[in-house]
């Protein structure tokens, strides 16, 4: 223990070039080790008391300053060279439990019907909840060879018995440009779902080729987008604005104001430009709406982003852990801080999403309200914007809780519906294959039937579903619901680029975002 404290005592004091004395609360780190280390009436784990140390330090700080252990770095390094195959989710491990955040789109795990939220409590009949399973012994068991298969139990709120899923490994997809296409003649469409290291350069591709075949407005599509690399979404950036433009800063204690600015001659800098963002949307996702937004490039849509502008930078440790550190704020180009309001109350901060339903947010305009202290002004025209956390649209697309009954959401929520469309297709993907030549021609023609909802009916009763309303209440359900098991088979069967397209023609923000791109006076939307 002694050892490390003094690196992490030595290392600080290189940082802060201070290295000729150690300061006082260093110093009592260090003496703290010591002592227990030398005294403690028990021998002691010294390497766990050291990590408890860093990462309670952390944790005083803000919700985005995190620590990871020697094999934890080493996990999450080669996650992120996309270098190996797995089961495609996000998860946390809270009370030695595997939470699942999300699951990849269209990946192996989603395609079986895990859902976020679920908790996984056992990996080929190995229990893995409750045992104190170190996180890089579960990542090794859920990877393996693509193709190779793995079992896991889940436990799903609201459902008493175990649900056991077989999953084939894959890949997992490092695109995050995975959906463009032409609207219609004029007008395109590209779906951004993180920044990653190569996402300038897909989307270079994508636009290049939306252009050869006539595009002259882009609706740019971030919803869900929860970001990744700030260089990816400065490049972007600078395909749509004037060269030399203040994209965004950042700005800490100890590191000075640095302004990343559009370069080159961009491939999109004329034409209508519409940006969708949604409540999850976060970090380069913000940067570049915000960026688009303060320069009155184009008009943004939907609800407020989530609000994560904290930068973070990596500090390697002698044993192969590591720091990654808040060492500044993101700014927009009109100076709005990105980064919403946080405490040392991380529940409530983690919550923050439930807490904008809850208080209307989410499905009125009216409910969100900007104190005059945070108003700014725009770039070129001087539209009022206000900071205060998250990219506020200039557009409001309300979340319709309206359509969906209780019935819908409670299916939804025990994932009932995702289970009865892999039973169908279990049973249908081959015919549905023959019978349709594309997923036009399957949207067009194909009909949930009888068949299809008897296996929801099956499906809602093992699960436990009520229908308190009844009949009236069910067949208020039926569109939507219809709806959606439609939407499941098109996704599974073909590409995502492929389901957007279907999708969108009843998705909110997009058909918001397309009714405003058409505008022959797109200039005047932008003065409200």
């Amino acid at each position: 223990m002694r050892k490390i404290f003094i690196l992490f005592a030595a290392l600080a004091f290189t940082l802060a070039g201070k290295a000729q004395e150690m300061p006082e609360h260093l110093l009592k780190l260090m003496y703290t080790g010591n002592i227990i280390s030398r005294f403690y009436v028990d021998e002691t784990n010294n390497d766990k008391i050291t990590e408890a140390g860093v990462k309670a330090m952390l944790k005083e700080l803000d919700p985005h300053s995190t620590y990871t252990d020697p094999k934890e770095t080493k996990a999450l390094l080669e996650q992120m060279q996309g270098s190996f195959s797995g089961i495609g989710i996000q998860f946390n491990i809270i009370s030695d439990t595997l939470y699942v955040i999300q699951t990849t789109k269209n990946g192996p795990s989603e395609r079986v019907g895990v859902l976020a939220g679920d908790k996984i409590v056992t990996v080929n009949d190995t229990v893995i909840a409750g045992v104190k399973m170190e996180r890089t012994d579960i990542m090794s068991r859920l990877r393996g060879a693509k193709g190779s298969e793995v079992k896991i139990g889940v436990r799903r709120k609201g459902i008493e018995r175990m649900l056991e899923f077989n999953i084939i490994r894959d890949d997992i997809s490092t695109k995050t440009v995975d959906a463009a296409y032409m609207i219609d003649k004029k007008n395109g469409y590209i779906r951004i779902t993180s920044f990653g290291a190569k996402t300038h350069e897909e989307f270079a591709a994508k636009l290049d080729s939306l252009k050869a075949l006539g595009m002259k407005n882009l609706i740019i599509d971030l919803e869900g987008n929860g970001g990744g690399y700030l260089n990816a979404a400065v490049d972007i950036a600078s395909e749509l604005i004037d060269e030399n433009k203040l994209v965004v800063y950042t700005e800490g204690r100890s590191n000075p104001r640095y302004d990343y600015m559009s370069k080159g001659k961009g491939r999109f800098l004329k034409g209508n430009l519409v940006v969708i963002v949604d409540e999850t949307s976060a970090s380069a996702a913000e940067i570049l709406s915000g960026a688009i937004q303060d320069w009155d490039r184009g008009l943004v849509v939907g609800r407020r982003s989530f609000g994560k502008g904290l930068v973070q930078r990596p500090f390697n440790l002698p044993d192969g852990s590591m720091i990654r550190l808040t060492i500044a704020r993101y700014y927009t180009p009109a100076g709005r801080c990105i980064q919403k309001p946080y405490g040392n109350d991380s529940i409530k901060y983690e919550q923050d999403l439930m807490q904008r339903y809850n208080s209307g947010e989410l499905t009125s305009a009216d409910s969100i309200h900007f104190p005059d202290s945070l108003k700014t002004y725009t770039k070129r025209l001087g539209r009022p914007v206000y900071g205060g956390g998250g990219i506020m649209p200039d557009y409001f697309v309300p979340l319709d809780t309206l359509k969906y009954t209780k019935y819908h959401r409670a299916l939804a929520a025990k994932g009932s519906i995702t289970q009865a469309s892999l039973k169908y297709l279990d049973a249908n993907r081959e015919n549905i294959t023959k019978e349709y030549s594309d997923i036009h021609d399957f949207d067009n023609r194909f009909e949930v039937d009888d068949t299809y909802l008897n296996i929801l009916r099956e499906q809602s009763i093992q699960d436990n579903v009520e229908l308190e309303g009844g009949e009236e209440e069910y067949q208020k359900s039926l569109p939507e619901i219809k709806k959606q098991l439609k939407h499941l088979i098109a996704r599974d069967i073909w590409d995502m680029e492929q389901f957007m397209e279907i999708y969108n023609k009843s998705n909110d923000m997009f058909l918001k975002a397309y009714e405003l791109i058409q505008q022959k006076k797109f200039e005047n939307l932008l003065v409200k």
